[in-house]
């Protein structure tokens, strides 16, 4: 499968991941995005995921986006851009490239 078709089935990952935080912020936990993430693309891409890392207080706000590094077992390193969809916290990739692109 190309990469381009691969990236339209990895779009298509809609998570919701929520976490509040003290002094009523509500941001997003990155433990359960990275989890969630890594699942995905390994299933999508049909390439195991070594790691993934995702930026910890990202606030919940609608239309936001934010990058997350996904390193590959073969070696390759990419950057997913999740855009945080409504205030329940669900997020969608919108963007998933290879970092030196």
């Amino acid at each position: 499968m190309s990469f381009c078709k691969r990236l339209g089935v990895v779009l298509g990952l809609v998570v919701t991941v929520v976490f509040v935080a003290g002094c009523g912020e509500t941001v997003i936990d990155s433990t359960k995005t990275e989890e969630a993430l890594e699942a995905n693309l390994s299933k999508q891409l049909n390439e195991d995921v070594a790691s993934v890392s995702c930026p910890s207080n990202v606030e919940v706000e609608k239309g936001k986006t934010f990058n997350c590094s996904v390193k590959l077992k073969k070696g390759t390193e990419q950057t997913a851009t999740l855009k945080i969809l409504n205030e329940d916290a669900d997020v969608s990739v919108i963007d998933l490239r290879r970092s030196n692109e």
